[in-house]
């Protein structure tokens, strides 16, 4: 059975593997990466943000985080992986669609998200839910990152 649940401390080192497992796979991981992802209370828990999981017949196989920006009716939906042998089940979308959710729920402005221009199925699906290109500030806080799109709630 599938479901998504918020975070909890004993899924914490799966939200690490998860992602780092991404990164290695796409990219490459930063020591901001490893520091962030190390500690998802003190960067993203505790400043007021959310981890989700997916946890599909009691192991977590997904995450998503959606983290506060300088703006509070404004979060920013990052750190979305899946486990490499389930990706192209749709559980990113039910993630997504579970933020969009979630955001509308607590009244937010909208959503954004970094992405890279050479992830393209991520880009596509990103524009389905309704999310549109924006400028890149010249601070932008990911290297890496050079689309940026926002959602309208």
């Amino acid at each position: 059975m599938l479901e998504i649940i918020p975070f909890e401390k004993q899924y914490a080192n799966a939200f690490y593997k998860l992602n780092i497992e991404w990164l290695e796979s796409y990219f490459y991981v930063e020591p901001l990466d490893k520091e962030v992802l190390s500690n998802p209370e003190i960067y993203i828990i505790n400043k007021g943000g959310f981890i989700f999981f997916v946890r599909l017949d009691n192991k977590i196989v997904g995450t998503v985080a959606l983290m506060p920006t300088t703006d509070r009716s404004i979060l920013e939906l990052t750190k979305m992986a899946i486990s490499p042998t389930l990706r192209g089940q749709n559980m990113g979308q039910k993630l997504m669609q579970h933020c969009i959710d979630f955001a509308k729920e607590q009244n937010l402005k909208s959503l954004i998200l970094y992405t890279n221009s050479k992830l393209k199925n991520a880009i596509h699906i990103y524009s389905k839910y309704g999310f549109v290109n924006v400028p890149v500030e010249e601070n932008s806080p990911y290297t890496r990152g050079d689309i940026k799109m926002i959602l309208d709630l």
